[in-house]
């Protein structure tokens, strides 16, 4: 049960001031509480006595006083201290959480679900949180201040009496024992029910148009009850086995309660005990039932962050497929693959093989061939997203597995063929990786990417927000303003995966021949199914199954007749019928 707080040791040793002090002063409050039973036992016996003075009365008054203000006193710095703690567990954990996301691979993502990971970055660091704050507090009361109080009871009382109240608190410890373990496992099941609910409302509000053009949001209501009803009814096990502690807790309370009162009386007839410490042992045995119940709470949050610490460590402790070198070495032009062969983490056909290219610097390389031919799988290797196939990819002087992925990507400006906006306005989606572009350069990508016509119609210009993922704007504008994010780096390599495809031929043109004039000293990679966007380019491979299968100039691979002449063929032979 209490493995989570192994687990947490790192922090808090990291945090060790903070929770000597908060422990240290919770314990101080927790025998300062014993002492308003303490004074009013004292009371009783000397009224029974007879002895009870206005000095004595008032005398004991000051002391339970003084005793209330230390304790609040000193419960607002522990409080400060604990809770301050569980918050700041909670923010270290989300930032490494993220840090951890940010550094992972694609091939991490294809694995896992959005909405499951949105879970354990939100609803499991809470869980994790508790056990820091909360968790801390219900284990000190549930075990040390109970403890506290059977020492009192025991040295200021009877050790009779004490020993025959406690006497049912084995069945609390039974209890933990058989429902703790049934707890983490259906809270487990609950979060994991919780990811896929989170996961099935992103998909759906990412394909809302297309449930809608498809008159599917009857169906897609359907699936998301369905869900819903499946983390309903394992929170719903959660709590059923959480609702079991309170009663049998009432019933040991009880049960201590007819023991203790019984066997007390018993004791004051035949005057072993005075009136006065009976009062304050049974006064003692109500401050139990807290402790008691705060047993029951122990085991839900310890249970319950322990579940959430494995699943948010099984995100944490995956480490990335790509190789980290500890070298600062900085990747340059030409970019060279010699003999390269490449299979995706997993697979053992190659879906590249026997590439031979050389990038120069100040060239343009057109990249053409069916689809699922390898285009996008050849133009992502010089990003370096999964481990290369062999030592025969070179940036420079250098091998990519020397190089880190940072040094490689301040090389090269990436625009894939999804295009992923963020909710921010169209200024700073450009900007999203150049913050201190002038004007002047923020303009000359925008004219570059062709979209300068298109800020006219939009509401605010550069400052209109473009809803989650670009919802507001067309295919085309997302594609361009994709285009203007990677010019507006200004990278020595600019890569083009299949990024006009959305634009129409004039448009697209227009681009071509922008990127022609305005980078015309560096060096730009284009894969497209468009022979036209590729034809000014220095070398036009084309390729067929991961493999090279003709490469030349647009005038050369013309006059061979193959694959790519039959495509400008055909698609001149499409533009002219569109036309007429």
């Amino acid at each position: 049960m209490f493995r989570v707080l192994k687990q947490l040791s790192w922090f808090f040793k990291e945090q060790k001031k903070r929770y000597v002090i908060a422990i240290s002063l919770l314990l101080v409050v927790s025998i300062f509480e014993l002492t308003p039973a303490l004074l009013i036992g004292r009371a009783v016996d000397a009224f029974q006595r007879g002895a009870l003075s206005l000095s004595y009365a008032s005398t004991l008054i000051v002391i339970l006083l003084a005793v209330i203000l230390i304790s609040y006193g000193l419960s607002y710095i522990w409080m400060r201290q604990l809770f301050g703690g569980a918050f700041i567990l909670e923010r270290q954990l989300r930032s490494r959480f993220m840090k951890h996301l940010f550094q992972m691979d694609p091939s991490f993502y294809e694995k896992r679900k959005t909405g499951d990971l949105l879970a354990r970055g939100t609803n499991d660091m809470k869980a994790i949180s508790m056990t820091a704050g909360f968790g801390i507090l219900t284990l000190i009361d549930s075990i040390m201040f109970m403890a506290i109080i059977l020492i009192a009871m025991t040295w200021l009382i009877d050790w009779r009496l004490t020993l025959a109240a406690v006497a049912p608190l084995p069945i609390i410890a039974i209890t933990v024992t058989i429902l703790g373990n049934m707890i983490h496992t259906r809270f487990t099941k609950a979060q994991e029910a919780f990811g896929d609910l989170n996961d099935r409302v992103l998909e759906s509000v990412a394909g809302m148009r297309v449930i809608r053009a498809f008159r599917s949001e009857r169906k897609d209501e359907a699936q998301f009850e369905n869900k819903s009803l499946d983390v309903y009814n394992r929170y719903i096990q959660v709590a059923r086995i959480e609702s079991f502690f309170d009663p049998i807790i009432t019933v040991v309370v009880g049960l201590s309660y007819v023991i203790g009162l019984g066997y007390g009386a018993f004791l004051v007839f035949n005057q072993q005990l005075t009136l006065g410490q009976i009062v304050t042992f049974n006064i003692y045995l109500g401050m139990l039932i807290w402790p008691m119940f705060a047993i029951g709470e122990l085991v839900n949050i310890m249970q319950r962050g322990s579940a959430s610490y494995e699943r948010v460590n099984e995100t944490l402790s995956v480490s990335k497929s790509v190789s980290l070198p500890s070298n600062e070495l900085v990747a340059s032009l030409p970019v060279r693959l010699k003999d390269y062969s490449f299979s995706y983490p997993n697979s053992t056909v190659n879906q590249l093989q026997q590439i031979d290219l050389t990038v120069h610097k100040g060239t343009t390389i057109g990249i053409v061939g069916k689809t699922g031919s390898g285009k996008s799988t050849l133009v992502k290797q010089f990003l370096k997203y999964y481990p290369p196939g062999n030592e025969g990819l070179l940036f420079g002087n250098h091998s990519a597995n020397d190089l880190s992925q940072e040094a490689i990507r301040q090389l090269v400006g990436y625009v894939p063929q999804d295009h992923v906006l963020l909710s921010k306005t169209v200024k700073e989606n450009i900007l999203i990786a150049a913050n201190d572009t002038s004007n002047t350069h923020l303009h000359q990508v925008i004219h570059t990417a062709a979209f300068d016509q298109d800020l006219a119609f939009l509401p605010n210009g550069l400052d209109t927000l473009v809803g989650e993922n670009g919802v507001s704007l067309s295919g085309g504008q997302k594609q361009r303003i994709s285009i203007a994010r990677a010019l507006a780096k200004n990278p020595e390599l600019l890569i083009l995966d299949d990024s006009l495809s959305a634009v129409d031929a004039k448009t697209e043109a227009r681009i071509v021949e922008n990127i022609q004039r305005d980078r015309s000293n560096q060096t730009t990679i284009i894969t497209s199914h468009r022979m036209s966007a590729v034809e000014h380019a220095d070398e036009i491979i084309v390729l067929e199954n991961g493999t090279i299968k003709e490469r030349g100039t647009h005038e050369t691979l013309l006059k061979q007749g193959g694959w790519y002449a039959e495509q400008v063929q055909n698609q001149t032979s499409q533009e002219k019928e569109a036309m007429s």
